[in-house]
């Protein structure tokens, strides 16, 4: 597959809002025992606002979708969430600017450019025990199948495969950033729920060109 075009967009936000909804208790779960036990619902509160938005912008071109799905964002949730999550769609956005179609070049340099803005909001790096652990291995991991191959399946299958490992490499981890720092030593041994967030973003990405 060497495009993907807007309508893989739109069907991405909306199969994520779902996707989002049906985790709501299981992230809801993972933030109560190292944060304020609200990532789930804010997530899910902020994907229904994308959900009422999206008509009114989805036979726009791609950057008006990311950056109109970051506003939202931005506006309706909670916590860090809304900044973080709202930054990685409007970075997104920015990067693809007026396009209505992506190659793997432009996929990568969308992400590359989206993780960049959730490091430079939540000051965190790699190994902090935050969404950045699941992204930025993703975002290498996709530039790295680039060179082997222009097929945006592939690109997005390294990016997922590498979420994981990043998701999974939380569990032990002492958290440095945002409320689950506060625990100390007490946050590791427990699962990042932005990691796993983060994870189901590019999981949901893939379904959706798979498909």
């Amino acid at each position: 597959m060497q495009t993907l075009t807007r309508d893989h967009i739109v069907r991405w936000i909306t199969h994520l809002a779902a996707v989002l909804e049906e985790n709501k208790d299981y992230l809801t779960e993972l933030d109560a025992a190292i944060g304020d036990a609200d990532h789930g619902i804010n997530m899910d509160r902020g994907f229904k606002k994308v959900l009422s938005q999206l008509p009114s912008v989805q036979d726009k071109d791609i950057g008006t979708i990311l950056k109109t799905v970051g506003m939202a964002l931005i506006s309706s949730v909670g916590g860090a969430g809304g900044p973080l999550y709202g930054t990685l769609f409007m970075r997104a956005g920015m990067a693809v600017g007026s396009k209505y179609e992506l190659t793997a070049e432009d996929l990568v340099t969308m992400w590359r450019s989206a993780v960049e803005g959730v490091i430079q909001r939540g000051r965190a790096q790699l190994g902090d025990k935050t969404m950045v652990d699941a992204l930025l291995p993703a975002v290498e991991a996709m530039q790295q199948a680039l060179a082997q191959t222009e097929d945006i399946v592939s690109v997005l299958e390294a990016g997922v495969v590498a979420s994981e490992q990043g998701r999974d490499a939380t569990i032990p981890l002492v958290a440095r950033k945002g409320r689950a720092s506060y625990l100390g030593e007490r946050s590791a041994g427990h699962l990042d729920p932005g990691a796993t967030s983060s994870h189901l973003l590019l999981k949901t990405l893939l379904d959706a060109v798979s498909s």
